[in-house]
Parts: C-alpha cells; sequence; structure tokens
C-alpha cells in the first residue's frame, strides 16, 4: 500500500522556521515528481512547490510566486523522503500542507498520490 506521510507542522510565530518532510513508502518514487500542496481554512487548495525526479541531481524545483524566495523544496531519493524548508513564515502560510506525487508532474489537481496533510499555524 502506497503511503506519504508528512510531519513537522506545528504553531510557530511570523518570521520563524519550520522543516516539513515526508516519508513515502510502499513503492519506489523513482521518476515521480514530488510536491507540496496547502489548504487553508475556507480556501481551496493551492500549489506551493514541486521537484521533478533526477538520478543525478536533486531535481528542479518550481515555487508559487507566493514563496518563492522564503521556501525550498528537496528531496533524498536514497530515502523515499521529500523535504520542504519554509523560512520567514507569515499567518498567511497557515494552512495544512499536504504532500503529492505524481507520475508526469504535481499540481493541485493533478496527483497520484496524496499525503493525510500536517498542520502549520502561524502567528502573528
Amino acid at each position: 500500500q502506497v503511503q506519504l506521510v508528512e510531519s513537522g507542522g506545528g504553531s510557530v510565530q511570523a518570521g520563524d522556521s519550520l522543516r516539513l518532510s515526508c516519508v513515502a513508502s510502499g513503492r519506489t518514487f523513482s521518476g515521480y515528481s514530488m510536491g507540496w500542496l496547502r489548504q487553508a481554512p475556507g480556501k481551496e487548495r493551492e500549489f506551493v512547490a514541486s521537484i521533478t525526479w533526477s538520478a543525478w541531481s536533486g531535481g528542479s524545483p518550481v515555487y508559487a510566486d507566493s514563496v518563492k524566495g522564503r521556501f525550498t523544496i528537496s528531496r533524498d531519493n536514497t530515502k523515499n523522503t521529500l523535504y520542504l524548508q519554509m523560512n520567514s513564515l507569515l499567518p498567511e502560510d497557515t494552512a495544512v500542507y499536504y504532500c503529492a506525487a505524481d507520475s508526469t508532474f504535481v499540481t493541485t489537481t493533478q496527483h497520484d498520490y496524496r499525503g493525510q496533510g500536517t498542520q502549520v499555524t502561524v502567528s502573528s
């Protein structure tokens, strides 16, 4: 059974940092793009960042404009783990963050797998 399990969420102050992790199990994700989505209360799910798979480098990242320069996505293929380093957090970053994987590209509506999510709350 394929599982994506997120961890690392929590409650922090504006300006703080958090590092989310997502451990994938049940299959190899070689060749899969992986990414992070988020959903705030009363809002639609939105794309945060994604990263392609590469056998030789860390993969190519893509970021939403709202997090560019503050968040960094990375993956460790040897550990089947995806990360999201979040710096300079803002109250508007408050949301449930989901890990997702897709054989092509991760978007809000296209992903083969998605985790249960981890809550991030940023207070001002």
